[in-house]
């Protein structure tokens, strides 16, 4: 679990020092463009790099490589500590991407490795939980470690040091029941895992709308005190993890859930979209924010569902990929969407019609057996 949270450090700590950073480095050329940069390019470069990652997972065992990256995303993570240049920073930070990369395709796969059934339901879960908590926790370090310069949060990165060695001593190394015969070698299932990767490039894109796009909103609505938008943000934040508390205590399928809990998404959407007053803005951020709570573990365990040990590696990759692929996707879409509309509350409205129809073409597939259904939710979705 607390593998799982590195890549929400990546992403959260520095924001609140962006503006420091961008006065320091003012006179160098391109310092606009490059400062955002150190904030975003380890998701991309996690997108881009994760399948890549699945596969040295399969091929060379998940806790060794685990371990490893844990080491050098300490290692890249306190590199501008000591860099002088931007350009120096910006590349130390794909390097993070990188070992993100790993860590998080590692993390998941074990989670896959261990357990089975309603106990790697709890765990998924509970990953999403402690990446949503953590991301409020990291973001207020960050803030406070700030006051004493923009270099101050970088040091937060040397909890890898503490975490490797837990790592290597406490986490068992996990094998397959039983060697595959040659009759059972397959080619990897990329077929199967198509469809529903394409499927959590959208619903990436669902769950961090409210995250990235909340502050606008409210702005939009004449509310610009910090106080009221990070409180706002916070209860949005809570209303995720309890959504990954009620994932676990529903005792249908994942599979089967997907068009509700995409239906909780849009009305949380729609109510978003189609109101001028705070209170209700808030209202829908809540009710969406429940609803992608209990999203992503849904859509992780339909995913693990389809992968045998041997595959499981390469198929977290991908499904990594795809998941940061819609992160970093989500604000260029929904800016391309307040273009063409006029206003972000008619590309959220738009962004809660949308889902709606995701659910409306997900329900049949519930109608079928399970396992026609899971390869239908693999292959056709």
């Amino acid at each position: 679990m607390a593998g799982s949270c590195l890549p929400i450090l990546g992403a959260v700590l520095i924001a609140p020092v962006l503006p420091r950073m961008q006065d320091h480095f003012r006179d160098v050329p391109g310092n606009a463009a490059l400062v955002p940069l150190v904030l975003t390019v380890p998701a991309l470069s996690l997108a881009v790099l994760a399948p890549f990652a699945g596969a040295l997972v399969d091929r060379l065992g998940r806790k060794r490589l685990l371990v490893a990256a844990t080491v050098l995303y300490t290692l890249f993570g306190t590199a501008p500590l000591w860099l002088s240049s931007l350009y120096g920073i910006v590349a130390s930070r794909v390097l993070v991407g990188i070992a993100e990369a790993v860590i998080m395709t590692c993390c998941t796969t074990l989670i896959g490795d261990y357990y089975t059934g309603r106990t790697r339901d709890r765990y998924l879960a509970l990953q999403t939980m402690c990446a949503s908590a953590s991301a409020t926790l990291f973001f207020v370090l960050g803030g406070a470690l700030g006051s004493a310069g923009w270099r101050a949060p970088f040091w937060l990165y040397l909890v890898g040091v503490l975490l490797a060695p837990a790592m290597a001593r406490a986490l068992p190394t996990p094998s397959p029941a039983a060697e595959p015969t040659a009759a059972d070698r397959r080619p990897f299932p990329l077929r199967r895992m198509a469809g529903i990767c394409l499927l959590t490039v959208f619903g990436a894109a669902v769950f961090y709308t409210v995250p990235v796009e909340m502050s606008y909103l409210m702005d939009d609505l004449g509310v610009h005190s910090t106080g009221v938008v990070g409180a706002a943000t916070a209860l949005a934040s809570a209303a995720t993890v309890l959504g990954s508390v009620l994932f676990t205590r529903l005792a249908d399928r994942a599979r089967r859930r997907l068009p509700a809990v995409l239906v909780v998404c849009a009305a949380g959407f729609v109510l978003m979209g189609a109101t001028d007053h705070l209170p209700l803005l808030i209202a829908g951020a809540v009710v969406n924010c429940v609803g992608t709570g209990m999203l992503l573990p849904s859509l992780l365990t339909v995913a693990l569902s389809r992968l045998e040990y041997a595959d499981r590696g390469r198929g977290t990759g991908l499904w990594t990929s795809a998941f940061f692929l819609g992160e970093f996707a989500c604000p260029l879409v929904l800016l391309a969407a307040t273009s063409t509309l006029g206003t972000l509350a008619s590309a959220v409205l738009l962004l809660g019609v949308l889902t709606l129809l995701v659910s409306a073409a997900l329900l049949p597939l519930t109608r079928r057996a399970p396992k026609t259904l899971a390869q239908a939710a693999a292959e056709g979705v």
